[in-house]
C-alpha cells in the first residue's frame, strides 16, 4: 500500500454521495465540472483518501476530451481533487472494444491513445483521418462513404444534416460539391 502523509489515511472505497454506487481505485468515474455548461471530466481513480477531519480527496488521472479542450495539446496528468466532485461511475474501453459494442450507454467511453510518461509519447502515435475536417473515425458519429473515391465523410462537413444522409442511396462526394454550388443565372 502507497504511504500516506500524516493525518490522512487510505480508503478502500468511496460511496458517491446521495446514491449507493461504491468507487473503488481504479474504477473510472464522471466529475463536475466547476462550470455547470460543460459535461462531465472523465477520470480514473488512483487513489481514495480521508484527512483528519474525513474530508475525502481522490488521487485521479484524468482522460482528455476534445469536445473539451478542443486543439489544446494535453497529456494526462494526475491530480487530487474533492471526491464529492464525482457524479457516477462509468467505463473507459478501449477504441477496438467500444466499436464492438451491441449497445453503447451514457456512462460509456473509449480512450483512443495511452500516454506513455516514460517516453512522453503517445501509443499508438498516429491514426488516420478522415472527411475534409481531417478527424479521426468517431464511432459516435454518422459518417457516409462516397462511392467514387471510398473516403469518408461527415454530413455537416458535405453540408448536409444527419437526416438528409441517412435517406441517401447513393453518395459521391463530386455530386455533392456540384449540388451545393450556385447556379448561373
Amino acid at each position: 500500500m502507497a504511504k500516506t502523509k500524516p493525518g490522512k489515511k487510505d480508503l478502500d472505497s468511496y460511496t458517491i454521495k446521495g446514491t449507493t454506487k461504491v468507487v473503488r481505485t481504479g474504477d473510472c468515474v464522471l466529475m463536475r465540472p466547476s462550470d455547470s455548461d460543460k459535461p462531465p471530466y472523465v477520470a480514473r481513480v488512483e487513489k481514495i483518501e480521508a484527512d483528519h477531519r474525513n474530508n475525502v480527496k481522490v488521487r485521479v488521472r484524468w482522460y482528455y476530451r476534445p469536445e473539451i479542450h478542443r486543439r489544446a495539446k494535453t497529456v494526462p496528468w494526475s491530480q487530487g481533487a474533492s471526491a464529492h466532485t464525482i457524479e457516477g461511475k462509468c467505463t473507459v474501453h478501449s477504441f477496438k472494444n467500444y466499436t464492438k459494442l451491441e449497445n453503447v450507454g451514457a456512462e460509456d467511453y473509449f480512450c483512443r491513445f495511452e500516454y506513455k510518461a516514460s517516453t512522453g509519447g503517445f501509443t499508438p502515435d498516429r491514426v488516420a483521418v478522415y472527411c475534409k475536417c481531417e478527424m479521426p473515425y468517431n464511432p459516435d458519429d454518422l459518417m457516409v462513404q462516397c462511392e467514387g473515391c471510398k473516403d469518408w465523410f461527415h454530413p455537416s462537413c458535405m453540408g448536409m444534416t444527419i437526416e438528409d444522409a441517412k435517406k441517401l442511396e447513393h453518395f459521391c462526394v463530386l455530386t455533392a460539391h456540384l449540388m451545393m454550388m450556385p447556379k448561373d443565372p
